[in-house]
């Protein structure tokens, strides 16, 4: 299946450091948008850390023919212990962590898998979908009906995360399997864009720079990207931003 894929992450307008990381590997279509926390420093090296696994893992690897989400979740845990291991070791960088939201398509299949707060959307006929659900206190008010989703943008809890990679041994990650159809677009991206851009604008943005994702071309993404982190910052860009987009270009019947 023919896919066309960009990535960029933006240090954003206020923070010091980018303590988000991405991973984007066509061959193998593996895309990973992690965004670090905690600690002295401890953010850009958990996210990186991550990355670095994947990368690691995935350029070693001449070809996956089968169970790629396993592979995918190999990654995510030995990367939550690696984090564990040097968090222990270097007491500066005691509670780092990351979050992570990883996509891989096999045949006509889209495997992600998350665990935090950063985001898998789906973009398809006109209308945008989460796929993912966050591990956040706030998600889990909405669980239990105590709060809104319009409640939920405005809670000072909002930012506080219950899962994340380097939290704790026994991890629990989600994953979640897609049939891709003609047209469907993917955006993968921390909370640095969809904090501050609203869902309704994304949609209103990616039909506007794709309005024919099957005939789209690479540089119509980077536009589109560099759009929404445009976007972003000039609603005070208050955290990093990082996005990924995929296109798996369905033929046409």
């Amino acid at each position: 299946m023919p896919l066309i894929c960009t990535g960029k992450s933006h240090i954003g307008k206020v923070r010091k450091t980018n303590q988000d990381a991405i991973f984007i590997n066509p061959k193998h279509k593996c895309f990973v948008v992690a965004d670090g926390m905690g600690g002295h420093r401890g953010g850009d090296i958990a996210s990186q850390l991550t990355v670095k696994v994947f990368t690691e893992y995935f350029n070693a690897a001449p070809k996956i023919t089968s169970n790629k989400i396993n592979s995918v979740l190999k990654c995510i845990k030995k990367s939550n212990t690696k984090i564990l291991e040097k968090s222990d070791k270097e007491p500066l960088l005691r509670g780092m962590g990351t979050t992570a939201v990883s996509m891989i398509i096999e045949g006509n299949k889209a495997f992600l898998a998350n665990i935090g707060d950063s985001r898998g959307y789906l973009i398809t006929n006109g209308q945008l979908f989460q796929l993912t659900k966050d591990h956040s206190l706030v998600q889990e008010k909405i669980n239990l009906g105590i709060i809104s989703r319009e409640e939920a943008s405005r809670d000072r809890m909002k930012n506080v995360l219950v899962r994340t990679i380097g939290f704790e041994e026994d991890m629990q990650i989600d994953t979640f399997e897609y049939s891709i159809s003609k047209n469907d677009i993917f955006l993968l991206c921390s909370d640095g864009l969809y904090g501050k851009v609203y869902d309704r604008e994304i949609l209103e943005m990616t039909n506007a720079f794709i309005p024919n994702p099957s005939k789209a071309s690479p540089q119509d993404l980077d536009k589109l990207v560099e759009a929404l982190i445009d976007k972003a910052n000039e609603y005070g860009g208050n955290d990093n931003i990082s996005i990924i987009m995929a296109i798996a270009q369905v033929k046409e019947d």
